[in-house]
């Protein structure tokens, strides 16, 4: 193994691994080399020492990036004579090597097929998400946007309850519920996106629009900042104002697609 911080390799040195000194010993090693890193850009920069050494190896990345990214680092680790394969986790550091941690992967299928075992070290839910090296930056950047307008919504939340001099810890349960909520309604949205029909609307872009009122009405009570939804009040609007309003919320996709000509 390699780091390009000797010190954080201790512990696994602890536990046996050969600390290589250069890059390059690392990776020639082993016919299966994995990467860990930010960026796309900062595995390629850490293996062009080593790129040599590549040629007839099976490569796989874990790392952060756009489908752009991962197809650029495709084109460069197949040039190196190397098998590719993308992958992403989906979980913080600590629940690597979990049962049920997600890690999903794309690209060169043999490598997958060859390595599986190895790979579920790292998380037991493991998924090959098909040929295109792309795709598994894709799916990590699509799911990875929930987090943030999730957390903020937190956070605000919060902001609020302590308002009202009360524990944040006092709505951890509720927030739970909410979201189990929402991931039940996530199979029924999907389906009327890949249909196209809006029409069914359990909950309307008008019922959510009546709801921005509260919003204003939070932050006069409590003086939370709530400028961060207005965006998404702009959304609203617009999906209304496209003959949307009394359709499903799921039609907001249909203001989110930009078309040819404006993307």
């Amino acid at each position: 193994m390699w780091n390009r911080t000797p010190s954080k390799a201790a512990t696994l040195v602890a536990e046996g691994a050969v600390q290589a000194g250069e890059v390059a010993a690392a990776v020639e090693a082993s016919p299966l080399v994995i990467t860990c890193l930010t960026t796309f850009e900062d595995t390629r920069t850490t293996l062009e020492p080593a790129a040599s050494a590549l040629s007839g190896r099976a490569l796989v990345t874990l790392n952060s990036g756009s489908p752009a990214d991962a197809r650029a680092m495709a084109v460069w680790a197949t040039g190196c004579g190397a098998r590719f394969l993308a992958g992403a986790v989906k979980n913080v550091p600590a629940a690597v090597g979990a049962p049920d941690t997600l890690l999903y992967y794309s690209g060169d299928k043999t490598v997958f097929d060859e390595y599986e075992t190895t790979l579920k070290v790292l998380g037991g839910d493991t998924v090959h998400l098909g040929d295109q090296s792309d795709l598994a930056a894709l799916y990590e950047m699509a799911v990875g946007a929930m987090l943030l307008p999730a957390l903020v919504g937190f956070f605000q939340d919060a902001v609020a309850v302590q308002a009202r001099g009360l524990d944040v810890s006092s709505m951890v349960r509720f927030a739970g519920k909410w979201l189990d909520m929402i991931k039940s309604l996530l199979p029924v949205y999907a389906e009327e996106i890949d249909g196209g029909d809006y029409t069914d609307a359990a909950s309307s872009v008008n019922l959510f629009l009546a709801g921005a009122a509260h919003d204003r009405d939070l932050t006069e009570e409590t003086n939370v900042d709530t400028a961060w939804l207005a965006p998404l009040h702009d959304l609203l609007e617009r999906a209304a104002a496209a003959g949307h309003g009394d359709h499903s919320i799921a039609a907001l996709t249909e203001v989110l697609r930009k078309s040819a000509q404006t993307a």
